[in-house]
This record gives structure tokens, sequence and C-alpha cells, in this order.
């Protein structure tokens, strides 16, 4: 999720170089994510589905890039060896907020933080368990979902085209004031609120300044 892929749902890193191209990315996409949401729970890790996937779950559109998922920082360890057991290549970027896990290709996110915010347990408890993919699994709440596809839109990653399909299928879902207390310091976040409350989707925008 790059800097934009903190908020669960942003395009991440090209695929690990030698990686072997799928012949099916998407069946290969949707595999990798069974498997890790498989391998977690059989492993008792707390975490949830997050980003794309997530909202896709909900109803909005299907992403085809990365899936992601979100565990507490604490259980980063056990969720590399469950998932590495289950068949996954797992690596550790760069970057300080997530590992990447590959299958045939396909790319897994795993965050630990969010927008620059460490995962918690109270944020996955507020997940719901749904079937996705024929796979029980915790599902990160919409509210949440959305208040971080606000909060980590900037200049370099503002693709609002995305953002208000993912809205329109999730609008009911959303607690649209939570979602304007949580991106009132944010200035596209503001600006994506005024926007989505014009068209009708928010039944609020952004507090006066």
């Amino acid at each position: 999720m790059s800097d934009a892929s903190q908020g669960a749902g942003a395009p991440g890193a090209e695929v690990q170089a030698g990686a072997a191209a799928p012949d099916d990315p998407r069946a290969a996409l949707q595999d990798a994510l069974r498997m890790t949401a498989v391998a977690l729970e059989d492993a008792g890790i707390p975490f949830a589905l997050v980003g794309g996937y997530a909202a896709w779950a909900r109803g909005a559109p299907e992403p085809s890039h990365d899936a992601d998922f979100a565990v507490t920082q604490e259980d980063v360890a056990r969720a590399q060896e469950a998932i590495a057991a289950a068949g996954l290549e797992v690596h550790e970027p760069a970057e300080n907020w997530l590992f990447k896990a590959y299958h045939r290709g396909a790319l897994v996110d795993v965050l630990y933080r969010m927008v620059g915010e460490p995962i918690t347990r109270e944020m996955l408890a507020r997940s719901d368990t749904m079937e996705v993919l024929a796979v029980r699994m915790p599902v990160l709440d919409a509210t949440d979902i959305i208040s971080a596809k606000m909060r980590v839109l900037g200049e370099h990653y503002c693709d609002f085209t995305r953002m208000i399909a993912m809205v329109r299928a999730l609008r009911e879902q959303v607690d649209w004031h939570r979602v304007r207390r949580e991106t009132a310091t944010t200035p596209y976040g503001r600006a994506f609120l005024l926007l989505v409350h014009e068209l009708g989707i928010s039944p609020v925008g952004p507090e006066p300044r």
C-alpha cells in the first residue's frame, strides 16, 4: 500500500522480482486471499480483511492488484510463520508497517500499521465475520475502511473515481459523522467528503472552518 496503501487498499509494490506470473492473476489473487485467511484463523491470530477486498466483500467493485489483511504488531512474527507454513512466500520490505506474501505471483499485504497508526485489537474487534470467496473471515468495519481510504488521499494518490464507486456501495454501512471527525484535519479527505455530500452520498459534509 505505499503511503496510499496504508489506507488499506491503494496500489502496493510490484510483484516480487522473479516471482512466477500466474496463468490467471485473478484466480491466483483470490487463492492467496483464501490461503492467508485460513492460515491466520487456524493459527488463532486476530486479524481482519481490509482494503479493497474488504470493501468488495461489503458490495464495492472487486479490486485486481492485491489483497490486504491487518494484524497487530505483536502478532507479526506468528502471522509470518503461519502464512509461510501455508505455502506463501513471505518477504519483509523496507517499509516498517507491513510485510508481503506471494502466491503464484499474486500479492498479499499484511499490515500492522494503517494511515501511520498501529492496528489495534479494538479495531479488529469492530470487524464483522462474513463469507468471502467461500471462506468465513473477519472483514473490517465499513466506517474504518472509508475513513482510512480518505485519510491517505494526497498529492501522490488522489483517485476519486474508485473512491466514489466504493462509497456509493458502502454508504448505508458507514458512520459518516465518525468519518467527518476522523478526516477533519486532512484537506483531501475534507474535499472528498464535500464532494460525496454534494452528490447526495454522505448525509454530512465537512465541518465548516
